[in-house]
């Protein structure tokens, strides 16, 4: 200790603590630093989970919509898109407030079109236009079938089915031979964009279809009726006459024209599945009261006793009906189509 010792003066002693080594004190820095930077780093981790779990919950907020959004997008989806058109030729008048739905009916030849829209006319509120393209000049391009449609949803189309002034549902039938299908990619674009409903209007017994079609395409030279060819009869007696006569169907080509009909109606349910559509037989119309009603509802009218003066011209077993009857059971007993031979609409 008496290195430490010294002399002041002569009366002040003063003593001197020994110095710390150099060592020790970089070693309690050391440990200082490292306590700082483990707190430190424990901070910062549980700040990134927390970030984390955030950013993942938003994230499956992001992938997994609320159910209320499912349903307004299911709603949204059975409400038909409503327009204010202002026609050319014409004005609305006092119903230009009122909106308009468009549609359209997609089918094939003799499978209960004109019936079913001589229904539809029967409604105050609606006006389907009749089959406007058979008309070549009016689809000969995909220009003038725009223009057309055009013609019809600006309300600027008459016919004796026109409402016009307080439409609130304005269509027209479109057969898949007409350029539908030609055109389908252009046509499905229109329709969504603007808002077109469509109604598919099939015939189940495909072989009934092909005796009126048969019928129908005699008559058009044989003309039964006083000299007159008519698709559409409005009494037994005219019915009867057209039905008298009695079609020879190629039994050879049966299965397969039976089975190219089938895929031209799976074709066009495949090429306009994206638009806003219901699919409705003509059988059903016949048998299901309700299946009106839901067309009704389909379009977003009122409901409405509909009703249309048409008879049918085919009533009865189509055996009664078929000039080569015996060869047509033949050739479908067995098959898929056998169940045809049977059924009564």
């Amino acid at each position: 200790m008496a290195e430490y010792v010294c002399l002041f003066h002569k009366e002040t002693v003063i003593v001197k603590s020994p110095k710390k080594s150099p060592v020790f004190l970089r070693t309690i820095v050391l440990l200082f630093g490292i306590v700082c930077g483990i707190y430190i780093c424990t901070v910062c981790l549980r700040q990134i989970n927390t970030d984390s779990k955030i950013k993942t919950q938003n994230l499956q907020l992001i992938e997994s919509p609320s159910p209320d959004r499912n349903i307004l997008a299911q709603l949204e989806a059975r409400i038909p898109t409503l327009h204010y058109p202002k026609p050319q030729t014409f004005s609305r008048g006092e119903c230009i407030q009122n909106p308009v739905r468009f549609f359209a009916i997609l089918s094939m030849q003799r499978s209960g079109s004109g019936w079913f829209e001589t229904l539809l006319n029967s409604h105050i509120n609606i006006s389907s236009n009749g089959e406007i393209f058979c008309a070549m000049d009016r689809r000969k391009n995909i220009s003038t079938i725009m223009q057309t449609l055009d013609r019809v949803y600006k309300l600027d189309w008459f016919n004796s089915a026109s409402k016009n002034e307080c439409s609130a549902a304005v269509g027209f039938k479109w057969m898949l031979n007409q350029g539908l299908i030609e055109y389908h990619k252009e046509i499905v674009e229109y329709f969504n964009y603007q808002g077109v409903s469509v109604v598919f209007l099939f015939r189940r017994n495909l072989l009934r279809r092909m005796v009126s079609l048969l019928a129908n395409s005699h008559d058009r030279y044989a003309k039964l009726l006083n000299g007159t060819h008519k698709s559409h009869v409005h009494s037994q007696e005219e019915a009867a006459a057209l039905s008298s006569y009695k079609p020879i169907i190629n039994s050879t080509s049966l299965i397969s024209d039976l089975r190219e009909v089938e895929m031209d109606a799976v074709k066009a349910l495949e090429y306009f599945n994206s638009t806003r559509h219901m699919v409705v037989y003509y059988e059903d119309l016949f048998t299901n009261n309700t299946k009106l009603d839901d067309v009704q509802e389909f379009l977003g009218l009122p409901r409405m006793e509909l009703t249309s003066r048409q008879v049918k011209i085919h009533k009865g077993p189509l055996s009664d009906f078929v000039k080569n009857w015996d060869d047509v059971i033949k050739t479908l007993n067995g098959t898929q189509y056998e169940r045809f031979l049977q059924a009564d609409y």
